[in-house]
């Protein structure tokens, strides 16, 4: 029998809360896109899940519901909070058993939901992709393009259906190789045969993220967006910008600074909900 939690969440919880949930066992999570925005979280068969007091080491965090289901209803369990939506004023997003196409005037994106991030329905990925809508209206989405921890690569293929060239994702989790690979199947529709990007499953050491680019997308935590900050400085070409996401609003003024102290200069921060992306330009030396 399948086991899922549905969660209310806080969103500074989000992020550790689902870590805790993968040690545990947990097969899948995700948040839903309309209000009141619940979390789930689903448990294999014969997979025990973490004790529920557990959660009482994330501040605001409940436990709704436990529902136990057999095999027959995983599917329909699977697909629940989770429909179609509109991005920004380019794109619609809709999951993959939903056979809906969007509205003419929009990019009509696949995604796999059961995946844990990257579906375009987290706040942070949202902003992302409308920071590269503003970036392709005023010219400047010119590769090449480094997408760092990229997940499914849904700002990637994002960037490429707005006229984005050149580029790469990687992430250093190994299951984020095949997620790219389905993402890219998924939306065949729109790629026509090509190939929307190169993507290797590594860090940014790695000998493939060598620059200079042009662009820059981190939709990770600020922690490792500050940890990672000196080698992106080295990667950015002379006026190349840098969408930084993955930031809690709260959080806003130390993100500013630590980009600005490694030379990236801030040029507009975007806000939904508890969250903040921030688009920067890297300065000359």
């Amino acid at each position: 029998m399948h086991l899922r939690w549905k969660l209310e969440v806080p969103d500074p919880q989000e992020e550790a809360l689902c870590a805790w949930l993968e040690d545990g066992g947990s097969s899948a999570f995700y948040r839903e896109a309309d209000p009141p925005r619940a979390c789930y979280a689903y448990f294999p068969p014969d997979q025990a899940p973490p004790e529920p007091a557990g959660l009482t080491a994330f501040p605001g965090v409940r436990l709704l519901e436990a529902e136990v289901f057999g095999d027959e209803d995983w599917l329909a369990k699977s697909r629940e909070g989770f429909g179609a939506f509109v991005v920004g004023g380019r794109f619609h997003v809709r999951p993959l058993w939903d056979e809906t196409p969007g509205p003419a005037d929009r990019i009509d994106l696949v995604v796999n939901p059961g995946l844990a991030f990257g579906t375009g329905g987290h706040e942070t990925t949202r902003l992302c992709m409308e920071l590269l809508e503003e970036l392709a209206t005023t010219g400047r989405l010119k590769g090449p393009i480094l997408d760092i921890g990229a997940g499914t690569g849904i700002l990637s293929l994002a960037a490429y259906l707005l006229g984005g060239r050149e580029l790469t994702a990687f992430d250093n989790d190994p299951d984020c190789g095949p997620a790219m690979a389905e993402l890219i199947e998924l939306n065949a529709h729109l790629l026509k045969g090509a190939t929307p990007y190169e993507s290797f499953v590594g860090t940014l050491d790695h000998p493939r993220a060598v620059g200079p680019y042009a662009g820059l997308l981190a939709n990770i935590l600020l922690l490792t967006i500050q940890e990672l900050l000196p080698r992106m400085a080295e990667v950015a070409a002379p006026g190349g910008w840098l969408i930084a996401s993955g930031i809690l609003a709260e959080r806003t003024d130390e993100a500013l600074v630590s980009l600005a102290t490694l030379g990236f200069k801030p040029e507009k921060v975007l806000k939904e909900g508890e969250w903040i992306a921030i688009l920067a330009a890297r300065e000359a030396a």
